[in-house]
């Protein structure tokens, strides 16, 4: 797939140097102590972070041919390409603290330097047509994949920070908005949504990765899907139902999990003397709000209350209808509110700096055709789709999207830490189901004609 949203290279460069700023950006209020700590095997050091997504444009460049003679990353900063060597295993990536953040910040600089003079170059001089869209999807993709890391920060962040008990010891964002106005009414209930043939991944002329495409027909039966994202008071309601003690509403493997690791109620909740639940998130130590999304659960979890409501998960397939089919237009729109781009009055996401879900039915003009609210941004929203390549798929960037499709569940929507120039309905996401630390959440969908 080609991108068209550049009408020349001078847009896509400028785009570079908003990635990369927003990346610092996220990155400077961090201590050097902080920077160079994984907290967890799923994560990694934010330092090794903003590294490796150079690294990632330094192997762009030599692709065209742009060999860099003077750099010499370490070969740690490799992920998972295969084709590029020794991998560090994940787990091992805080044991090298190097290159040290002085030395990742300058590598940035010199990565960014010759990315920018290379693409000067391509516009300056004759070329290949195809060659130069090579070009442009290569570093837009380089783009795209550090926009997914400015996410994955976040996560370590969250995780990192929450479990140091003074609230004060915490990560502060260098820009921080307010959240909307209290919404006036509180969506309740569920959309009615015909069945039929849907075609199901990309449609639109600018970017999106491989394993968006190819869009593909697939049968869905009639069917309701929720309003809104499952609340911290609905699920506070499976939690004191004593939801997480009756193995009945449990897949197996979930059930495990929950008696091997004790859990009680979602990752960060803790019930204090008093019988009120609270966690530590980037507002610091605050009460559990009830209006806003459930964030932080399982696919086991998501699934197990689920069952416990008389509900269940929505496939891929069901969740893209709710959010993109307009009936009235006959087509798909790129994003529930239409095709115009995300912008604050529409949606909660990395470009809002709100830091955290907002409460449900604060973005009216963000709804879909069909009334569901919040599709995009707050909190990804588990799905019951196992992570699949779609019929037809054919592999963009080898080692890249397509590796990773096996014993994954599907997740849509993004979160408040997701960057809106990523989002779209047809962006999917992908998780083990016992991954917590993830800003999941759900919304729950129900078979026309069950009670």
């Amino acid at each position: 797939m080609i991108p068209q949203i550049y009408s020349s290279l001078e847009g896509l460069i400028s785009e570079f140097s908003e990635v990369r700023k927003t990346t610092m950006e996220i990155f400077s209020p961090l201590s050097v102590e902080d920077a160079v700590m994984q907290s967890d095997t799923f994560g990694s050091p934010p330092n090794w972070h903003i590294a490796h997504v150079t690294w990632f444009f330094q192997k762009v460049l030599e692709k065209h041919g742009r060999i860099l003679e003077e750099s010499n990353p370490q070969p740690y900063l490799n992920s998972y390409y295969q084709q590029y060597g020794n991998i560090l295993p994940k787990q091992e990536r805080g044991r090298f603290p190097r290159p040290t953040v002085k030395q990742a910040i300058a590598y940035r600089s010199q990565i960014e330097k010759e990315v920018i003079s290379f693409l000067q170059e391509c516009e300056s001089r004759e070329k290949n047509l195809m060659a130069e869209k090579d070009v442009m999807y290569d570093i837009t993709l380089g783009m795209q994949h550090e926009m997914q890391h400015q996410e994955l920060m976040v996560y370590d962040f969250q995780h990192y920070f929450q479990r140091f008990r003074d609230p004060k010891d915490n990560y502060i964002p260098a820009t921080v908005q307010d959240p909307p106005q209290r919404p006036k009414e509180k969506p309740i209930g569920m959309a009615e949504i015909p069945g039929g043939i849907y075609e199901l991944g990309f449609s639109g002329k600018g970017f999106c990765y491989d394993n968006e495409l190819p869009e593909h027909k697939v049968y869905l039966q009639p069917y309701r899907m929720d309003l809104t994202p499952v609340t911290n008071g609905d699920f506070m309601k499976f939690v004191k139902a004593g939801g997480y003690e009756d193995y009945k509403y449990w897949l197996a493997d979930g059930w495990d999990l929950v008696l091997a690791q004790g859990w009680k109620a979602p990752l960060y909740w803790e019930n204090n003397k008093d019988g009120r639940w609270v966690k530590k998130d980037f507002r610091g130590l605050h009460e559990i709000q009830p209006d806003e999304p459930v964030v932080n659960v399982s696919y086991y979890e998501a699934d197990a209350y689920a069952r416990w409501a008389g509900k269940r998960l929505p496939t891929e397939a069901e969740w893209e209808k709710a959010a993109s089919w307009n009936e009235n237009l006959q087509r798909k729109t790129m994003y529930p509110w239409g095709d115009v781009e995300p912008a604050s009055r529409y949606a909660n996401l990395m470009d809002s700096w709100i830091w955290s879900p907002t409460k449900i039915g604060s973005y009216p003009e963000g709804k879909s055709y069909y009334g569901c609210h919040q599709m995009l941004g707050d909190v990804w929203e588990w799905t019951s789709s196992e992570y699949v390549l779609y019929p037809g798929f054919m592999s963009k960037f080898h080692e890249y999207t397509d590796k990773w499709a096996i014993n994954q569940k599907a997740l849509r929507g993004g979160c408040f830490a997701t960057p809106s120039r990523q989002i779209r309905n047809s962006y999917r996401n992908y998780f083990k189901p016992h991954e917590r630390i993830l800003f999941a959440g759900f919304r729950c969908a129900q078979d026309r004609g069950a009670n």
